[in-house]
């Protein structure tokens, strides 16, 4: 009988967070590796620039979305029918390349009582995106905050995005977009309410940047 115990799979939380200094260094390492001279005037401040572009790109690591999306409103009048946010501007990093994701996200749910301020939808995604992704990761991490904070009826999430992992390196195809959805309760099990959503979305679709 094997009674090795696997190891610990670390978390972002569990990881002890370089010093601002340690991250300049790295940079400065990598441009040398790239072959320049991180001393010459046009790249002795990138390293600085990095590591705060770097912040910035991954700033969803520093914010909790549960606790985001925690505070909802019961007064609705009664309004049960969907609620969808669609074309919000998306990027974020692949976390094979670290090279950009560039598109846009449609959310949806079905009210169960509650509504939250539509602006904490489209942050709920932002959390998300400034993280380290694949696509179909994403996809689902969103829909499934939504379900489990709000507890709507259906949740319902399309990404359409470019992966400059694949036009700009390796493959090098431009023009080709990736689409993923996460579809939850009502969307899931209803067919006539998927259809109204996908319908709702549709007029929007066009060429996706990047």
């Amino acid at each position: 009988m094997n009674d090795i115990t696997p190891p610990h799979r670390m978390t972002p939380g569990d990881i002890a967070r370089p010093s601002r200094i340690e991250a300049e260094a790295a940079v400065r390492t990598l441009l040398l590796w790239a072959g320049d001279d991180p001393d010459r005037e046009g790249l002795v401040d990138t390293p600085a620039r990095v590591a705060r572009a770097y912040e910035e790109f991954f700033a969803g690591y520093t914010i909790d979305p549960v606790e985001l999306l925690a505070r909802s409103f019961e007064e609705t009048d009664g309004y049960d029918e969907m609620v969808v946010l669609r074309d919000i501007r998306m990027e974020s990093h692949c976390e094979h390349h670290l090279v950009p994701i560039i598109g846009k996200c449609h959310i949806a749910y079905l009210p169960n009582g509650r509504v939250v301020g539509i602006s904490k939808l489209a942050r709920v995604m932002e959390i998300y995106s400034k993280r380290l992704q694949i696509q179909e990761k994403l996809t689902a991490q969103i829909a499934n905050t939504i379900e489990a904070v709000l507890q709507p009826k259906g949740v319902a999430v399309v990404i359409e995005a470019a992966h400059q992992c694949m036009t700009t390196r390796g493959i090098h195809k431009p023009g080709v977009t990736m689409v993923t959805s996460r579809m939850l309760g009502e969307f899931r099990d209803n067919a006539a309410t998927r259809r109204e959503f996908l319908a709702m979305i549709q007029g929007s679709r066009g060429p996706v940047e990047g």
